[in-house]
């Protein structure tokens, strides 16, 4: 989070907002965070299953052959989702989305990204750039931007759901959504995963805050303590069901579970759950 505070008003040209995007969403595509690798590597030695094993050997192979030949990991390259966070005191000379955009389209042509958006869901006709890219824009103290740069491939993204809970069913129809979620579709989001579950605010407050929750680094866990304790028991509930690497089968199904939550109505329980794939591919930098 950009935590300057009574900082001086500063000016951000949209020429270097292009740039910068189209690098994120290039990067994000060709190399794995070290977070992510480290998880990968982890569940190697964690997995039982020597097919489960294998398979993610395999995917570690595939990181290292991406960043080493500058190619997408996976051909699905992803809707690009970016979060900007503005500082109250930094000047966008131009236009943010219109940077936003080109920025994307400057990083698919020059990463070889796979043209994946259509402009109209029922019209299906493909931008063939990736455009427009999906932008949440948040402020925050101080003059600067942090761009952060999420692609999410459609296999993963067709997993997730929300769904508007009863307050009455409490903790444990929250696990037995998200985890009866992933039993249903994490077959189809290329396992192992990365689980975003966010719970509270409203229909799509809740769903950006699964969206949010997969920004958050591995092995970080909620500062709440309940929340954390229902990180680790989603954690163990979904590894039981012994989907594993792949899908073909093993004790490590998903690497982390991260859960955000937030006030809500009194009449309402909303939970949403973000799947997130193997693939998963995450850059920020602060302009």
């Amino acid at each position: 989070m950009i935590d300057r505070m009574n900082s001086p008003a500063r000016e951000i040209e949209e020429a270097r907002i292009v740039e910068a995007v189209a690098r994120l969403y290039t990067s994000a595509n060709h190399r794995i965070p070290a977070d992510m690798r480290a998880a990968m590597e982890r569940a190697c030695e964690m997995e039982e299953s020597p097919a489960g094993r294998e398979t993610l050997n395999l995917l570690l192979r595939n990181y290292d052959t991406a960043a080493e030949t500058d190619l997408p990991m996976c051909q699905d390259t992803g809707l690009a989702v970016i979060m900007a966070e503005v500082g109250v005191d930094a000047r966008i000379r131009g236009d943010l989305r219109r940077a936003i955009d080109e920025g994307v389209r400057r990083g698919t042509r020059e990463g070889y990204l796979r043209a994946s958006i259509v402009a109209h869901p029922l019209r299906r006709v493909n931008t063939r750039d990736n455009t427009p890219a999906v932008v949440h824009v948040s402020l925050a103290p101080g003059n600067r931007l942090r761009l952060v740069c999420l692609p999410k491939g459609g296999g993963s993204e067709n997993a997730s759901a929300l769904r508007m809970l009863n307050p009455a069913d409490g903790r444990e129809g929250v696990i037995d959504f998200v985890v009866g979620r992933v039993s249903e579709q994490g077959v189809n989001a290329c396992p192992p995963l990365i689980v975003g579950v966010g719970i509270g605010a409203n229909f799509e407050g809740c769903a950006l805050l699964a969206k949010r929750a997969l920004l958050r680094p591995l092995g970080q866990t909620n500062p709440d303590p309940d929340d954390a304790a229902l990180e680790t028991e989603l954690l163990c509930r979904i590894n039981a069901l012994g989907i594993g690497p792949g899908a073909f089968g093993g004790s490590v199904t998903t690497l982390a579970v991260h859960v955000e939550a937030a006030p809500c109505h009194i009449a309402s329980l909303p939970c949403a759950v973000n799947i997130q794939c193997n693939a998963h591919r995450k850059t920020e930098v602060v302009l």
